[in-house]
């Protein structure tokens, strides 16, 4: 609406014979456009910064601490396995790892990406060593 007025502005001085004037209405509906897609743009730019802030960067940090975690284990490490199964590393070979399971000391092959976390203490329960 605003732009239609300033244009009908710009050819009434142009028609009287003004040049300076019109050419001065002309840049002003120019900068009105660049103002008009600015705001326009905004809110996408301001909705991409939050999902930036609050989703995409905590995700690829918490992918990274993960990847070192994995990259880190060695023999004798006490881990809880992605099915819940807790265990103690007995050897490591590139992406799968041999672990050992309850009192018999069973022994399990498992891959490398099925390591939910490295557990820092020994699992007990009731007194009883579960690893």
């Amino acid at each position: 609406m605003n732009l239609e007025l300033l244009n009908a502005i710009g050819t009434a001085v142009a028609e009287a014979g003004d040049a300076g004037a019109a050419t001065a209405a002309e840049e002003m509906s120019g900068g009105s456009m660049i103002i008009y897609y600015a705001i326009q743009l905004a809110p996408m730019i301001l909705i991409f910064v939050v999902f930036y802030f609050i989703l995409i960067r905590p995700q690829r940090k918490k992918d990274k601490e993960a990847k070192e975690m994995l990259n880190n284990l060695k023999v004798g490490d006490n881990i809880c396995t992605i099915g819940g199964i807790y265990a103690k590393i007995v050897s490591i070979k590139d992406d799968t790892l041999t672990i050992e399971i309850g009192k018999d000391k069973t022994q399990m092959i498992i891959a490398r990406w099925a390591v939910r976390n490295v557990e820092q203490l020994s699992i007990t329960n009731d007194a009883e060593q579960l690893i």
